[in-house]
């Protein structure tokens, strides 16, 4: 997706993380500020492409919204239907979450060599204009549900790289070994 084709409010939110990463490389420095970035784009409900904010009956939606030229990040826009929630997963990379509507539940886990899952802290909600944080430094295999069972919830989501290419994993609550996997990109209609 190219900058000609976005929102202005997404394009100063792009252009302010361009910004930051040019001068900052270490994760613990930039990561915060891009986390006050996202923050204030998703205070406000109304720059998000309605094409980018449509639900699928069955499961979640993931709509690439930017990818830098150089894969130093990319920004998706979670479409939650009612109740939907994502399986036990990582990223493998730094990530924030912002929600923009709705709201979503995410619980933390820490993966046992023995394929255990432990929950780790307690569960958190994101309310419009919440943000948080995940990455293989601070914690980074969580669940993610939509809070609600009649309607539609969205969150923004900046990752350090190419999300939709990232080899990463799924934890299976059963205790069986971790599975592999690509997300890839949903297409708007």
């Amino acid at each position: 997706m190219n900058s000609q084709s976005i929102a202005p409010k997404l394009q100063t939110f792009v252009d302010g993380v361009s910004d930051l990463l040019d001068q900052k490389q270490v994760e613990a420095e930039f990561h915060p500020e891009v986390g006050e970035l996202l923050r204030e784009l998703v205070k406000e409900d109304d720059w998000l492409d309605p094409k980018y904010a449509v639900p699928h009956p069955e499961y979640y939606q993931q709509f690439l919204l930017y990818v830098d030229p150089q894969e130093r990040f990319s920004v998706v826009s979670f479409v939650w239907g009612p109740g939907q929630q994502t399986p036990v997963h990582n990223h493998t990379v730094w990530g924030v979450i912002g929600m923009l509507r709705g709201k979503e539940r995410e619980q933390h886990y820490e993966a046992g060599s023995d394929h255990s899952l432990t929950a780790k802290g307690d569960e958190v909600t994101l309310s419009p204009g919440d943000i948080g944080f995940v990455s293989p430094t601070i914690g980074d295999v969580h669940r993610v549900s939509n809070v609600y069972d009649d309607q539609v919830s969205i969150s923004i989501h900046i990752y350090g790289g190419d999300i939709g290419k990232i080899e990463r994993h799924v934890f299976p609550t059963d205790g069986s070994p971790k599975k592999d996997f690509i997300s890839g990109y949903t297409t708007p209609a």
